[in-house]
């Protein structure tokens, strides 16, 4: 349940089109719905603007699917992360609106009114290929919350021209989301070179050495540029999450120096 949802219930009371009881009926699953093995949190989309995602990774398939249908219906689009194909066939079978994207392993289901995707701009930059998984993960997120995403793909520092050739791209953006594996330098380098803040993702691609990521995420967590800031290792859903968020802010959040320009400031 979402602010609009609920303001429009309370209206709907007011004017008699829906009985207290009606509303009550609504309201029953407020603020989470209990099923057992999870409790879903119908209330944070009243909270944080964003309904609750499903990890599906040690989740039983009917499991998944239990939790997808639970979560239906309510006019708030349905995100399941790390779903492997055979997750997805049970989930179908219960919720044929279901659609699965192979490449970022993830499950959605556009319940309502789709939200009109926003035209600020996001940027993902990966460093190779093999990063493909993690960063189609962000862009899912972002672009289901709202929020359009561009893509410049296999720019790692081992081929720098390769960047370079998308340097006005990247200074046009108002967040960059850079994923990376093996020693992750990208991050650093695309920082030095935009003013926009750079949400660096850690990938496990990599040899031994690597140790599935640590490597990339020490690096970037000892990124010489300013303005990166770092989340889990493979974690591309966070990163959309946090890129959308900064992109659909309102501009005066973002750059306070336009609200002192406008004199509306203390």
């Amino acid at each position: 349940m979402d602010a609009e949802t609920l303001r429009n219930l309370l209206e709907n009371v007011r004017d008699g089109s829906v009985t207290v009881s009606g509303a009550l009926e609504s309201l029953r699953d407020l603020p989470y719905q209990d099923l057992g093995y999870a409790r879903l949190d119908h209330h944070r989309t009243l909270r944080t603007g964003w309904p609750e995602v499903v990890l599906a990774e040690g989740k039983t398939r009917e499991q998944v699917a239990g939790i997808v249908s639970a979560m239906c219906g309510r006019g708030q689009p349905v995100l399941v992360t790390r779903a492997e194909p055979e997750v997805y066939a049970v989930v179908e079978s219960k919720v044929p609106a279901a659609r699965y994207h192979q490449l970022a392993r993830c499950i959605t289901v556009r319940d309502g009114e789709p939200r009109a995707p926003s035209e600020l701009g996001l940027l993902i930059v990966t460093g190779g290929t093999a990063d493909l998984p993690v960063a189609e993960e962000a862009a899912l997120t972002a672009e289901l919350m709202g929020c359009k995403a561009g893509r410049v793909n296999d720019v790692g520092v081992a081929g720098l021209h390769r960047l370079l050739a998308q340097r006005e791209r990247l200074q046009e953006a108002r967040v960059i989301i850079v994923v990376a594996g093996m020693e992750a330098a990208l991050a650093s380098v695309v920082s030095g070179l935009v003013s926009a803040p750079v949400i660096a993702v850690p990938t496990s691609v990599g040899y031994g050495a690597s140790f599935g990521g640590l490597a990339a995420l020490l690096g970037m967590l000892n990124a010489c540029a300013p303005g990166v800031g770092v989340v889990n290792i493979d974690n591309g859903f966070g990163a959309g999450y946090l890129a959308a968020q900064i992109c659909l802010m309102p501009e005066a959040r973002v750059y306070p120096e336009a609200v002192v320009a406008r004199g509306e400031a203390d």
